[in-house]
Order: structure tokens, then sequence, then C-alpha cells
């Protein structure tokens, strides 16, 4: 019996919850085939296709893939030819132990959308090895005609303003300050700005894909909940002209144009899919008696590597959050750390420092290098009267990685670096009373 014909669903009706789950979608009813992934002939004519986030022999627990159902398959496509980078990638700096921070980098002056905005900050080495991650900073005045896809690794985007609209593959998100979205390795994506131009941080993670931490002692619940994360429902464009794509390959932008947009796919299954996730709907959890806790306990999604509790990279957020330790220096302890910390600011003030730290900025500290809270705000912190308190509405978050962050060239370059950083700590005067004495 043939099929019916197609009504299209030009409009997602929606999201879909939970991480990680084996979702489906169908934007016309009947598209979707079922008991099987490749039938001879799939419904109305479609093409059926497999994108593979992870090798096909990991365990089923850690296998990530989608069977996409689209009008035209990705094969159908001529050669690539290099791009122009931009500000994207390298050259890379030396490792330095120096400790880095940024003001915001401007708004662009030209129409610029944003694949041509990205900025690299730092990477911890070469794309061809699957681990390790790159921060870059996006930029954008124009909503992109092109597509984009990354090849090497998956995107998380954290908007510090501006809202974006992700047409993907697999439907639409729509995210803005305060939130995250997650676009995996592979899926094509194109960025349209709904209320002016946009600036946030992009973490490129070429390791594992993200995935929920483990909650060990907390227990069953708490931090970031599955039922919250939101992925898109099926979406489609049925367009027959020319449509620029572009790829990040090995750290490159690779270009070719097609006669469609790639943005094709009728129906879907899978886990393989991006997502967003509302980050005012994080559990925080803290110290009920003293002591400040460790940062580990704000991870929101983690990547993680083969040694047990080693992060290839987290994500970690410090949001507005009752604070009630009591006898306790409450701003996070001075520290030399391990890990790799880059950090940036949402909204508001990060309680460690006073000043030279604001929405768009970013520092970077590198493996033992030793930071922590800057001279004004110790001062406060050890005077202060201890009573409960939470601070006024505030967003900073980290991305944490075991992997060395080399800065870019061109991020060591900009006027934003702030070149007297290290002065913060200058009024850490010596207050040591010997009782010998």
């Amino acid at each position: 019996m043939p099929n019916p014909p197609p009504v299209p669903n030009p409009a997602a009706p929606g999201y879909q919850t939970g991480f990680c789950n084996e979702f489906s979608s169908e934007a016309v009813a009947g598209a979707l085939p079922i008991g099987s992934n490749s039938p001879q002939r799939v419904p109305f004519g479609l093409y059926a296709e497999q994108l593979s986030g992870t090798a096909f022999t990991v365990p089923r627990r850690e296998s990530r893939r989608s069977w996409l159902y689209r009008i035209r398959p990705s094969a159908l496509h001529g050669e690539y030819s290099r791009a122009d980078n931009g500000m994207l990638g390298g050259p890379y700096c030396t490792p330095t132990p120096n400790r880095l921070r940024w003001d915001p980098l401007p708004l662009p002056s030209i129409p610029t959308d944003f694949v041509a905005g990205l900025f690299t900050i730092g990477s911890t080495g070469a794309a061809e090895r699957p681990a390790g991650a790159t921060v870059h900073i996006y930029r954008a005045n124009l909503s992109m005609q092109r597509v984009f896809f990354d090849a090497d690794g998956e995107i998380l985007l954290i908007p510090e303003r501006g809202r974006l609209r992700l047409a993907t593959e697999f439907g639409l998100l729509e995210v803005g300050p305060g939130e995250l979205a997650v676009v995996p390795r592979g899926i094509k994506f194109r960025v349209e700005l709904t209320d002016g131009p946009v600036r946030g941080y992009l973490c490129e993670n070429h390791g594992a894909p993200f995935r929920l931490p483990d909650l060990g002692p907390i227990g069953a619940n708490g931090l970031a909940n599955p039922r919250d994360f939101l992925a898109p429902a099926a979406w489609f464009e049925e367009r027959d002209e020319p449509t620029e794509l572009v790829q990040k390959f090995q750290g490159n932008l690779w270009s070719t144009v097609l006669g469609h947009s790639p943005l094709d796919v009728v129906a879907w299954h899978g886990n393989h899919v991006p997502y967003k996730y509302d980050l005012a709907k994080f559990n925080t959890m803290g110290s009920v008696s003293f002591d400040h806790p460790d940062p580990s306990l704000g991870t929101v999604i983690t990547s993680p590597t083969n040694t047990p509790g080693l992060a290839n990279v987290d994500f970690v957020i410090f949001p507005s959050r009752w604070q009630v330790a009591e006898n306790t220096f409450r701003p996070p302890w001075f520290h030399r750390n391990f890990m790799n910390e880059y950090m940036g600011l949402v909204r508001g003030a990060y309680d460690a420092k006073a000043t030279g730290f604001v929405p768009g900025g970013g520092s970077l500290h590198s493996c033992m290098s030793a930071h922590g809270p800057d001279a004004d705000t110790t001062r406060r912190a050890i005077g202060a009267a201890l009573r409960p308190e939470k601070p006024a509405d505030t967003l900073a978050f980290m991305f944490e990685t075991s992997g060395i962050l080399c800065p870019s060239q061109n991020a060591m370059q900009l006027e934003q670096r702030q070149r007297d950083y290290d002065s913060c700590w200058d009024g850490l005067e010596k207050s040591f009373v010997n009782p010998a004495r």
C-alpha cells in the first residue's frame, strides 16, 4: 500500500525531555521506519543515514549514535576547499605557568556571522587526538546563511549576551544567557540571531562526549537532573538552492557548496542529539557546617578519561546560592590545582574577585598555578560578620581540563589582555604574629 502524501511540520512543536535518552521524532507522520533502521525503501522516498558519535564497538552504555531519515544523503557533496580561519585556531604559544585574564572582546563592527566571529583563546593540543579541549569566544551580529559542523569535537555553548536560535539537523533549539547548549560532533547547524548581537563562550570537547557526573555520596538526586535537559523535535528544510557547508576539520575550516539545504532530516531516532539546559534548574549543593566545598560540587556535565575521577573536561558553575558556613573563610580558598581552569562570567560578580573580572571576560590558570581571591576580597572575608547570605544575581563558570591549555598567539596579543593581572594579589601583606616573640 503506497504511503500517504507527506504533510510537513515546518515548526518544531516543542522539546523532548531527558539526558542521553533513546529519542525518536518525526516532522511528517509515518516518516520514521518502525522495526528496522535501514529498510529497503524508507517511507516517502527518504534516505537512511547513521551518524556515529563514538566508535561502533564501545560498551553499549558509552555508545552515541542516531539514525537520520533525510531528503538527500550527506554524501551528496563536492570537494571541500580550505576556507579562511579568521581568528580561529593557532598558532599557539608555548605553555605558560603565568596567570592570564582578559576583558570582554568587543562586538563585531562589520557584518559577522557565528563562524566568522569565532576567536580561539587556547587549546590543549592537536585535534587528531580524541582527547583535550579548546576554548573559544564567539561573537556575531549577523545570522548565518551557511551551515556548519565540527568534525573535531562536540560544541558546548554558554551565551553571555543575546539569544541564539540553533537550526540543527535534529530540530530547533533556542538558547540564551543562563542556559547551555551542546551540539555533538558532526551535527550540522546554523546559528540565527533573534534579538541583536551576541557574545558568549564555547568549549570544544575533543574527548569522550559530555555526560552527567556520578553523584557518589550525594545519592540519587541533586546537581543537574536528567529530566531538565531538552532535545529538539524533528524539523526540516526543503530548500533547493545553493548553500555553503563549512566544517572544522583538524583545526581548520573547509567549505563546499551544496545545491540544497543540508538541514533536511524529516525523521530521526537515537541518542547522539543536540540538547539545551537551563542552569537555573541546577540543584546547587554546598556546606551547611564549615569550610568552602570543592568546586567539583558544581559540575553540570563532564567528559571523562579512562582514569577514574580524572576529567578530560568538566563544566562547572558558580550560581547564586546561600552561604551559611560558620567560622569559615567563605570565598574559594587559595589553591594550586592539578587541573587547568578557564573561568568565565555570564552575569553579576564572582565572589572571589572584587574588580577586573566582568561578564564576557575570562581567566586562565594552568596546572599548579597559585590563585584565589584577590586582596580586597580576602580582607573583607576575614573581617566579615558571618551570617546567612545569598549573593546577588550571579553566574560564573569554569571549563576545567586535565590538559594544559596553551594560549593562542592572537589571545596573548589582545589589547583586552590584562597585563597587570598579577597585581590584584599585591595587597596580601604579611599579617603573621609570631607568638614566640
